[in-house]
């Protein structure tokens, strides 16, 4: 699942290149407010000004630049901790100018677009006529670099003659500049492709948005505003996390990218709590549970005669999208008291009422994996779970032991976050990602009361990290797959459709394991977990009724040291490999100490 954080979204999965790109929740006037801006020679000389005539009511600010000479002059961004420019890539975006004193004697000329290498030359370029209006205007751009710098501490620029900034009323204005690479499935406002590429590979079968605290927000006023993502990029942002959150990624682009994955979403709504501890008093709730319906109706609703459907349609998506799950708030286990007794009800019955096709999932505390809300009992539940690998490792089967009385389950954030002493860790390592990989085990075995699980949190920009650890990190132009990524992927790509009732010997062993079948493709896939330290050895025997195919097995295996993580100095320190062995009724199979192997049996 993604959290905003650490420029998991802007500046990460989210394919913008531009930092601080329309000047949004800044102060006029500050060096903050030029955030990865800067002049293009000693002779640009540029500031952030609140704009007399703004390029919308949610776009105050402008950026300014003045000329000190005739010659040439810009402006430069450094993007998030710098650009990946690739010369087999065409680049495309916008942005809009205006000349706010000019005479009435038009000017002419061209901008020129492009990007610089470290050095300072221009490795892509392309140039776009204008004339001077003090109206705004928009300019959009392609441009594909004629070669691939070595680094990424490469920069956009826009520049003109110096010459034509004075003529044209002494200073050029502007605001709401874009610059997006390739992007997943070519998305106008898409996603980046190798992040989107590397999430594709684990075989996700559902994406839960938005993040849990942006959803929440601050306070109830900074809460995730779903109808202030949609429409034009023009549109309201805020402050999050210590960083400015576009919400340029927003509800149609996750939905969209939802579905490009071939993933099911799992939509939350805002509930009534805000990350300050304030709940809204019960009397209050109406218009917060309209706006949740209106949300809704924005993804499912019928274009031709709900409103919100109708914005979808004019994006692009006349259909609706495919919504089966909506989560009510988020870890409200920190408001139990006014979610049990009020919120929860009050959500779920308005909402149900109004999508009774819709699967709703509860978030608060349990006692004993037994929910404590009054009102409609939930029939889905929302677990998080951040420990260590013994907790992990001890809870595997925590699941197997529940009664099986109606009510799914949902662990909808889990991670190995610190050692076994209490330290906090930087990255995956193998002895956490191990055991949650031994805890994963219980939901293949439990997957008719487990209906889903996710990692989190999911994404990080190494250069601005807020937490630790996090599922993938990633640079500019380079990602670091974690241990605990491939212990997702294996689970992911070697996913059954039905669980096998198999017998091993390990009931007594530190060896979790299970066995599920993929019908269709005539496959078993027997995983096998050691948490101990020394090799053991496991015993599969198969039900009668399973007829082996070919004795030839193939499978994976992901071992190291206890303390081995892939970090951005040594990204592969630990990967799976590819093991062959014997397949039949019975298989014996030795597990490595810290070992997650996955065995591949042809057989129906």
């Amino acid at each position: 699942m993604p959290m905003l954080l650490q420029h998991s979204g802007d500046g990460g999965l989210y394919g913008e290149l531009l930092q601080n790109r329309a000047f949004q929740k800044v102060t006029p006037g500050t060096s903050a407010s030029l955030t990865a801006w800067a002049g293009l020679n000693s002779n640009s000389h540029i500031a952030v000004v609140a704009a007399n005539v703004p390029v919308s009511s949610a776009l105050p600010n402008a950026l300014s630049l003045t000329a000190g000479t005739t010659s040439t002059v810009g402006i430069t961004n450094s993007g998030y901790f710098g650009i990946n420019v690739q010369s087999n890539w065409t680049y495309h975006g916008s942005f809009y100018f205006r000349f706010p004193s000019a005479p009435s004697q038009a000017v002419s000329g061209d901008f020129t677009v492009g990007m610089l290498n470290s050095a300072g030359t221009a490795v892509a370029a392309a140039s776009y006529a204008f004339t001077s209006s003090s109206s705004w205007q928009q300019i959009t751009f392609r441009f594909t670099p004629t070669s691939t710098p070595s680094g990424t501490a490469n920069l956009f620029f826009v520049q003109l003659p110096g010459s034509l900034v004075t003529s044209g009323g002494g200073s050029v204005q502007f605001a709401m500049l874009t610059c997006f690479p390739p992007t997943f499935k070519n998305r106008i406002n898409g996603m980046r492709l190798d992040i989107s590429n590397a999430l594709l590979a684990m075989n996700p079968g559902f994406f839960r948005f938005p993040g849990g605290n942006n959803l929440e927000g601050q306070t109830a006023a900074s809460r995730w505003l779903w109808s202030n993502t949609v429409g034009s990029l023009c549109c309201v942002d805020r402050t999050y996390q210590g960083y400015i959150n576009t919400d340029g990624l927003g509800l149609y682009e996750y939905l969209q990218w939802i579905e490009d994955m071939n993933m099911e979403p799992i939509m939350a709504v805002w509930a009534g709590y805000s990350l300050d501890g304030t709940s809204q008093a019960q009397s209050a709730l109406g218009p917060y549970i309209q706006d949740a319906i209106n949300q809704i109706e924005f993804a499912i609703g019928d274009a031709s005669t709900n409103q919100y459907a109708a914005i979808r349609a004019s994006m692009g998506h006349s259909a609706p999208f495919a919504l089966t799950y909506i989560e009510i708030g988020n870890e409200d286990f920190f408001a139990t008291s006014s979610y049990d007794s009020y919120r929860w009800s009050a959500f779920y019955t308005a909402l149900n009422a109004q999508f009774p096709q819709l699967k709703f999932i509860a978030t608060s505390a349990t006692s004993g994996f037994v929910p404590s809300v009054t009102g409609p009992a939930p029939k889905f539940w929302d677990l998080h779970i951040y420990s260590n690998p013994n907790f992990f490792t001890n809870g595997a089967y925590n699941f197997d032991i529940l009664p099986r009385n109606g009510l799914q389950f949902f662990q909808g954030e889990y991670a190995t976050t610190t050692t076994n002493s209490g330290s906090r860790i930087a990255y995956p390592f193998i002895d956490g990602s191990i055991a949650e990989a031994a805890y994963m085990a219980g939901f293949d075995r439990n997957s008719d009361i487990v209906f889903a699980a996710s990692y989190a949190p999911l994404l990080n920009h190494v250069s601005s990290t807020q937490w630790t650890p996090n599922l993938v990190t990633f640079t500019p132009n380079s990602l670091i797959l974690s241990t605990s990524y491939y212990v997702q992927q294996m689970f992911g790509v070697y996913k059954g459709d039905t669980y096998l009732n198999s017998t091993t010997n390990a009931a007594s062993s530190p060896v979790q394991w299970s066995v599920t079948k993929n019908t269709s493709g005539n496959q078993l896939f027997l995983k096998a977990i050691n948490t101990g330290t020394s090799t053991n050895t496991i015993v599969f025997t198969l039900p009668s009724s399973i007829t082996i195919l070919s004795t030839a097995g193939t499978g994976s295996i992901l071992t190291a040291a206890a303390g081995t993580m892939n970090t951005p100095s040594s990204p592969n320190a630990a990967v799976p490999k590819s093991i062959t062995f014997t397949a039949g009724k019975t298989i014996t199979y030795n597990t490595p100490p810290l070992s997650a192997s996955v065995l591949i049996v042809s057989a129906k």
